[in-house]
């Protein structure tokens, strides 16, 4: 019965757009849990509290859910066409992660997997739980366990047919269900996706400090970013790929087939002159449907500017003097270091001596620019 299903399972995964669908034990014991609770005594989960406060329910898939007994771990592939970091070159558009440039992947995958438990759970009765991301269920390591890659140093799952392009779900069950071999660590002595990280993010391999990472910055991250990091982010607005793309496994990686996933000519290379434009309906219309929405777009303009400030165009000097008088605090004290940046000495003196400003936040900025 359990090769049957299997069979079955894959079968229907593959229909349902999925590149690989594989089986792990969600009960036998494992390392991860400690892994995590170092890395959240460490602090370098930053100001993510959520992973304090969930902590115990994500040590163990148990923990979350105690009938748990098999993960059917399921990837979808989302390879870009070209290398991604050659846009980097072009400081006046903004950087938007691989990632990012389709629809929200959380709704593509939940949308599939809530399919495919329902044809398992009506195939042999078990109770069945689905999870994208946004649930304590430690996604990655459960991966490795069922075979579809490894954890490399940079942290994140890789895998020898997609390299470092794939998105995870994952359904729990009751049943029992024959496991797949996990996968080995095939890193080696490669050090690229750590001499890659803008930021010197990690402090050993396999280990991250998330409050050095710029995807953490640009999306987890809600006040203004020490200031050491902001020309470090060069024209990244959201999100990173440095550790992602430069992995010598990525030469065996495929273009995404997933129409829903497949990249927006909006987000690719856009022109941070259009985003400096932004108010929060503009937002909203642009990024409908993509995870940049989430973060709202005070902290994408905090992003945008950090970028005009690296930019050496003087055509955004105007627009970013137009922000000193945007609602946000937070924009306005981005604006002060863009233009703290861009304009010469005695320009930026004088914008100081005539502002009027009265938040201390942006007040702070003004003093220490």
């Amino acid at each position: 019965m359990s090769d049957r299903l299997k069979t079955f399972i894959r079968q229907r995964s593959a229909e349902l757009g999925f590149d690989v669908c594989r089986f792990a034990s969600a009960a036998d014991a494992w390392p991860a849990g400690e892994r995590l609770r170092h890395f959240v005594d460490e602090g370098r989960h930053g100001d993510m509290e959520w992973m304090e406060t969930t902590l115990d329910r994500r040590q163990h898939p148990t923990a979350m859910w105690d009938e748990a007994r098999t993960a059917i771990v399921l990837g979808m592939n989302y390879g870009p066409e070209n290398n991604p970091l050659d846009q980097l070159a072009d400081r006046s558009a903004g950087y938007i992660s691989v990632y990012a440039r389709g629809d929200d992947y959380h709704e593509v995958i939940k949308g599939r997997l809530k399919q495919l438990a329902g044809q398992i759970a009506a195939r042999n009765g078990a109770d069945i739980k689905v999870f994208v991301d946004t649930a304590p269920l430690m996604e990655k390591p459960l991966a490795q366990r069922a075979g579809l890659g490894w954890q490399g140093k940079h942290t994140n799952l890789l895998s020898r047919t997609h390299g470092n392009w794939l998105f995870l779900g994952t359904i729990l069950t009751a049943a029992e269900i024959e496991p797949d071999a996990a996968e080995t660590e095939h890193c080696g002595r490669c050090t690229a996706c750590l001499d890659a990280c803008p930021t010197n993010a990690f402090p050993a391999p396999f280990q991250l400090d998330a409050r050095r990472c710029l995807s953490y910055l640009t999306i987890e991250f809600a006040g203004p970013w020490p200031e050491e990091f902001r020309t470090l982010t060069g024209s990244r607005i959201y999100g990173c790929d440095d550790c992602l793309a430069v992995c010598p496994w990525n030469k065996f990686a495929q273009e995404a087939r997933e129409i829903r996933l497949a990249p927006r000519p909006a987000f690719q290379s856009p022109r941070l002159h259009d985003l400096l434009a932004l108010d929060d309906a503009a937002f909203r219309a642009l990024f409908t449907k993509s995870p940049v929405k989430r973060i709202g777009r005070d902290r994408f303009l905090r992003n945008v500017l950090y970028a005009v400030g690296n930019s050496d165009d003087a055509s955004l000097i105007a627009p970013t003097k137009a922000l000193l008088d945007d609602p946000s605090p937070l924009v306005r004290s981005a604006a002060v270091w863009a233009l703290s940046q861009m304009t010469p000495p005695d320009d930026f003196a004088a914008l100081a001596k005539s502002t009027t400003e009265t938040d201390p936040q942006v007040l702070s900025e003004w003093r220490r620019a």
